[in-house]
């Protein structure tokens, strides 16, 4: 059996692992399946998502997602993104990794690159100081990155059922988005993998499962 002592990362200060991607990606299938490989392994983990993952943080989150009959500053968006981050990192992230554990995490600061830099077209310097600022040398240990086309992604979304402020946007903005996450995932190829997300849920899993095994030593 697998313990947190024998992740690849300094099994001192835990092991951050993130799951990104745009709309329709099939994260939350994802996260359920890595739970699931993570408690078949025996590793201690703690489950969390952005922007959310405090109560605090995740009443930031109503704030970013709800429509609104007033039109949402895009840098007013970057701001409450990053501010429920700082809560988040403080008060879930840091203690999780101290304590050596593994943090599996829906979305992170890659998202922030993606859709308010380069989907909103915010200037990315801003967004790196503020990067710094909040987290300065805490990144994720591997990043898995699901992608797949945006009109496949979207078609999936809309069968969810009724979109979010940021799900209503143009097929444009996600094509952007898309972009902004394969600019981040070549300018950090040293953590990132990408999954061929558009793959049958299988044949995802398997993408997954490899990815896991290259940063997870056995027993």
């Amino acid at each position: 059996m697998m313990t947190p002592t024998q992740l690849t990362s300094d099994a001192s200060q835990g092991f951050f692992l993130t799951v990104d991607g745009g709309e329709g990606a099939g994260k939350t299938t994802t996260l359920e399946f890595i739970a699931r490989w993570l408690e078949e392994q025996g590793i201690d983990y703690v489950r969390t998502r952005e922007p959310g993952g405090t109560p605090f943080a995740e009443r930031i989150r109503e704030l970013l997602l709800q429509a609104s009959d007033e039109k949402v500053c895009d840098m007013t968006e970057l701001l409450l993104v990053f501010a429920a981050r700082a809560q988040h990192i403080e008060q879930v992230i840091k203690p999780a990794l101290a304590a050596g554990k593994l943090v599996l995490c829906d979305r992170f600061t890659d998202a922030s690159f993606a859709y308010q830099g380069a989907g909103r077209g915010l200037d990315l310097n801003a967004l790196s100081t503020l990067e710094n600022l909040v987290h300065g040398d805490l990144q994720p240990d591997m990043t898995l990155l699901l992608d797949i086309s945006v009109a496949e992604g979207m078609a999936r979304a809309g069968a969810r059922g009724a979109l979010d402020r940021i799900e209503l946007e143009k097929h444009d903005f996600f094509e952007r988005v898309r972009q902004g996450y394969l600019d981040r995932a070549a300018a950090h190829a040293d953590r990132f993998v990408i999954i061929d997300a558009a793959k049958t849920i299988p044949e995802v899993q398997a993408q997954i499962a490899q990815a896991l095994n290259t940063r997870v030593s056995n027993a």
